[in-house]
């Protein structure tokens, strides 16, 4: 589905709605408030604080509903709770606005600023609201009458999955699943579900799988006996951006862990790729891309000195760019200050270590200093990182450390960042037991992400700066 077509469709209805809403609450003052206060009548004419409003406001509102997450899942929406959702969401926000830009006028009677936030607070929310209310009625519709599904793969292909198939499919609304496929543990091609739906390979062509199919739905329906490849199977599926749900049993269901988000589909335990609140996520990215750009342009005239040192301690580029594996298990190039010689890794890749003797004089300065990062606020910018997040590796070391350490792959839950509490923690690592040994902290990051935990890590990597104790 479309998700960016659908995206569009709520935010031009919300900016037009919070735009229209300030243009009739402006009507209104001039119309009823003003007369009042000034006793005759006051011309309606539309003047700067009018145009003013018309942009910040509507602005003020997109950047509201991106803080809360409103456009996240876009397909995946509740009346009910979008009801409640733009309710709260314009409360707070009509309070804001009235504290911020009404409060200071002066007014005949304090009875006015009541009718003004009832007045402001009734359109900001109705006009919000139907819109809204339209578009995701017109959306579930189509989603419960199979017109429009998510692509979805079952993993098993046996008794359970069959019967989570047949249920599904049984339904007279569907619960939004558009089945593509199944995929089993090992190749045996002899399964119940192969008379219904596509055999599309084993969990070892899981990823291949997801991609080629545009998959944005697993469901894992495995046997009881296949239990034992459940870590293996999770650990696969966290790497992508997809939504994962297991077949609940009955004590999950009598302790409460199975959330029912349709009610005509199967009940499901959806794992929650969520790791923290969505405000402070999303506060957390305006927090990376606006520090980015302070940081871009106040540093910009130490780039040249950056990059004449560089120049004179060494032949060869300026730029040191190189492929690294970042959220989702996506690759991206990273950039840095050429802090080694050229051709440093002729003979293969090779991790920095004390007295490095492929690093220049310059280098080992800049490395003290993380002068060398400084071009990967570019790629925080353009959302390839964060400030903080573990520090981002290239395959090769990727398939090292998993043959050890498979739980490496959670960190690709999340975007790697400039700075991280394995860093802060533990350093630089020296190979690849030092880089296992790392990978704790960093798990241990992100089971506690929040900005609090964020600005911690900030304050200990700029008094490692100041020290110099980089490396």
């Amino acid at each position: 589905m479309n998700n960016k077509r659908q995206v569009i469709k709520y935010i031009l209805s919300d900016f037009f709605s919070a735009a229209i809403a300030w243009s009739l609450f402006y009507i209104y003052r001039k119309i009823y408030i003003e007369p009042i206060k000034f006793g005759y009548d006051i011309p309606l004419t539309f003047d700067f604080k009018f145009y003013t409003g018309l942009i910040v406001l509507p602005s003020f509102w997109m950047l509201s509903y991106y803080l809360i997450g409103y456009y996240r899942n876009i397909y995946r929406k509740s009346r009910l709770t979008e009801l409640g959702q733009t309710f709260f969401t314009s409360l707070v926000g009509v309070i804001i606005i009235f504290f911020v830009l009404i409060l200071d006028d002066t007014v005949y009677s304090y009875v006015n600023y009541y009718y003004s936030f009832v007045v402001l607070f009734s359109l900001q929310f109705l006009l919000s609201y139907f819109p809204r209310l339209i578009i995701t009625t017109n959306t579930n519709w189509k989603i419960h009458n199979r017109i429009i599904g998510f692509n979805t793969i079952i993993i098993g292909g046996n008794n359970k999955a069959l019967k989570l198939y047949k249920e599904l499919m049984s339904h007279q609304k569907s619960g939004g699943n558009k089945f593509i496929g199944f995929v089993t543990i090992n190749s045996n091609n002899k399964n119940l579900l192969s008379k219904y739906i596509s055999y599309l390979g084993d969990i070892n062509d899981l990823k291949s799988v997801v991609k080629n199919h545009q998959v944005e739905e697993v469901i894992i329906a495995i046997e009881s006996s296949e239990h034992e490849e459940l870590g293996k199977i999770v650990n696969t599926l966290e790497e992508l951006n997809i939504v994962i749900k297991v077949i609940p049993d009955m004590f999950d269901i009598l302790t409460g862990k199975v959330k029912m988000s349709s009610l005509y589909s199967t009940p499901l335990v959806e794992i929650s790729h969520e790791l923290m609140p969505t405000w402070q996520e999303n506060f957390k990215r305006i927090l990376d891309v606006v520090i980015s750009i302070l940081v871009l342009v106040i540093f910009s005239p130490f780039f040249l000195a950056i990059a004449i040192g560089v120049r004179l301690s060494s032949q060869g580029p300026i730029l040191y760019y190189h492929e690294r594996i970042g959220r989702f298990g996506k690759p991206f190039t990273i950039y840095k200050f050429r802090s080694m010689f050229v051709n440093a890794e002729k003979d293969g890749p090779a991790l920095s270590y004390k007295d490095d003797n492929r690093i220049t004089k310059f280098g080992r300065y800049m490395r003290q200093s993380r002068l060398d990062e400084l071009p990967q606020f570019y790629n925080v910018l353009i959302g390839d990182m964060s400030l903080v997040g573990p520090r981002p590796e290239r395959q090769y070391y990727i398939e090292m450390i998993t043959k050890e350490a498979p739980h490496y792959v959670h960190l690709h839950r999340v975007r790697p960042g400039i700075t991280s509490w394995g860093q802060v923690k533990f350093g630089y690592a020296e190979n690849v037991q030092e880089m296992i040994c790392r990978l704790k902290y960093d798990i241990l990051y992100i089971k506690n992400m929040s900005l609090y935990v964020d600005f911690k890590i900030l304050i200990y990597t700029i008094k490692i700066v100041l020290q110099g104790r980089g490396r």
